[in-house]
């Protein structure tokens, strides 16, 4: 941590220097500001919120002044790190956590115990974290262990076991096992043990403790062949190795002349419940467990996984799970790139109240993941996503894309942004056929919702609008708060000519997003001004929306 300041929040709330502890800030109110900003959401507080809950609400301009001597006071004492710690302006005051370090332990005593701000609105605000004081804790569970080396799940599918003597059904158990180890190999999220060493250890007797300590995984795919008449049968396990939980089993029954049609359409499924299995659990343990007690592995997809959720909670605390991944792993590339990805769904998801701050941020995180590897074609994806999606510099985005896709031919996130760069620019056919590539090349993700909602904006760029509608519909029913699929609905449902259907759409998006405007868009869409985005805003002005 680069030097800042320290603070402990339960028992005595103390605030130092983390260069030169006995360096004390002893104000009541500077150290609850601390605190108040500490605890924030997103790290920043508007100055009016600071002024009513710190100095009360009966006299504005009192409270106004008393909070700018507040943070002169902070300036003189904490000297020149005080610009990188705090950035004020004048409507919001915001903490770089980066600076700061939460000491203590919630054990230390109840939350702020000595902190003498009597102004009620302070005390309201205490007691509602005494009453839950889960999301506070958190923060005293950051991590400062470095170096790890593995911060993804690591997975095996072996081979699957067949009646001896059955060297054709032994051939299709291997074929299972590699085709699944291939589809799994295609997520970012997951470390895939290689098809040769899961057959090497399935000519063993499988001992889940043995495959865990040889081959270091923490899930692994076992399962059975066998002929029952005409038909054949496979059954397939998914074992969490860490607590030897069985987490599911799927079943095939077909026809030994259908098997390799079947076969490849059930294995689809399989590899989608291998992601949405890893990622749920993860994440409900994330949710359930301090964070110095997670294991690495579950970090990263924790955080993928619960930033695209559509509760504010979850996505606060996707941050939270990225920021401890980066503190234990901070030469790992994908951890950078995703904290990049981070910011900017900040910005979609309308969190961010400095869209230029958290846009720069972004490039940052970007940039660092570049600089640990140039390579990484996942952290190139970002990059363009900035760059196209918030930045509108086209041109930047379609190389970025470009090069992640000539290092990784199998980088459906590549496929998928660069699609919706395509439809941006009108290019309806190509931007179909790129978001079909990406949705065959993701099985495993666990936020399918994402790829369905820019497929759907894609299938409206090449005008197939009942498409565009099914594929917004099922985006919808899975996550009804990414603001590209209701804008995609209503657009479909207005070039369908059902515009009653729109307009009800129209009122449920502004019932989610009350802040959206159409000015907005015109704006800071990088298609505003293509054919795609006329017909959005068109549609969008049809429905209400203004």
């Amino acid at each position: 941590m680069a030097a800042g300041l320290e603070i402990s929040l339960f028992g005595s709330c103390v605030l130092r220097r983390a260069d030169t502890p006995s360096d004390e800030i002893t104000g009541a109110k500077h150290r609850a500001l601390f605190a108040l900003l500490v605890t924030a959401p997103l790290n920043r507080r508007s100055r009016s919120f600071l002024q009513e809950t710190l100095w009360g609400i009966a006299d504005y301009e009192s409270g106004h002044q008393n909070l700018r001597r507040a943070l002169s006071d902070l300036r003189k004492k904490i000297g020149p790190d005080f610009e990188q710690i705090l950035t004020v302006t004048n409507k919001e005051v915001e903490i770089d956590m980066s600076r700061i370090k939460v000491i203590g332990h919630p054990s230390d005593g109840p939350f702020l115990y000595d902190l003498n701000v009597r102004e009620p609105s302070f005390l309201s605000w205490r007691d509602s974290i005494r009453a839950d004081p889960s999301a506070v804790k958190a923060l005293c569970y950051i991590s400062n262990t470095k170096g790890v080396t593995r911060i993804r799940p690591r997975v095996c599918a072996l081979p699957l076991t067949v009646p001896p003597g059955d060297r054709d059904l032994a051939i299709a158990g291997d074929w299972i096992a590699e085709e699944t180890s291939r589809m799994m190999s295609r997520s970012s999220l997951l470390s895939v043990i290689s098809h040769l060493s899961g057959r090497a250890m399935a000519q063993r007797f499988i001992d889940i403790v043995n495959v865990r300590e040889t081959l270091d995984v923490d899930y692994l795919m076992t399962g059975a062949m066998r002929r029952q008449g005409d038909a054949l049968i496979a059954d397939v396990d998914f074992t969490d190795v860490q607590t030897g939980t069985l987490l599911w089993n799927r079943h095939l029954s077909c026809p030994i002349g259908q098997f390799a049609q079947e076969a490849s359409a059930w294995l689809v499924n399989v590899v989608q419940t291998v992601g949405r299995s890893i990622a749920e659990t993860t994440l409900h343990a994330g949710r359930q467990t301090p964070l110095p007690e997670l294991p690495d592995h579950k970090l990263l997809i924790a955080g993928a996984t619960a930033m695209h959720h559509p509760k504010l909670g979850d996505f606060l605390r996707a941050r939270q799970f990225l920021d401890e991944a980066a503190a234990r792993a901070p030469s790992n590339p994908h951890v950078h790139a995703w904290l990049g990805k981070w910011y900017v769904l900040s910005i979609f998801k309308y969190y961010s109240t400095d869209r230029q701050k958290d846009t720069q941020k972004a490039l940052d995180c970007t940039a660092r993941a570049l600089d640990l590897d140039p390579q990484s074609s996942f952290g190139l994806t970002i990059d363009g996503f900035v760059n196209g999606n918030i930045l509108k510099n086209m041109d930047i985005a379609e190389k970025r894309y470009s090069a992640a896709q000539e290092i990784n031919p199998s980088e459906s996130l590549a496929w998928l942004l660069r699609g919706s760069l395509m439809a941006f620019s009108d290019e309806g056919q190509s931007a179909i056929r790129a978001t079909t590539m990406a949705r065959d090349l993701s099985p495993i993700d666990p936020f399918g919702y994402y790829f369905d909602s820019l497929a759907s904006s894609a299938h409206l760029a090449g005008g197939e609008y009942e498409k565009a509608l099914a594929l917004a519909d099922k985006s919808f029913a899975a996550n009804d708060r990414h603001i590209s699929t209701l804008r995609t609905r209503i657009a479909a449902l207005h070039a369908l000519d059902r515009g009653d259907e729109a307009r009800v759409a129209a009122q449920d998006l502004m019932r989610r997003f009350p802040y959206f405007r159409l000015e907005d868009y015109r704006k800071t869409h990088p298609s505003a001004d293509r054919k795609i985005g006329k017909l959005m805003v068109d549609a969008l002005s049809a429905a209400g929306i203004q």
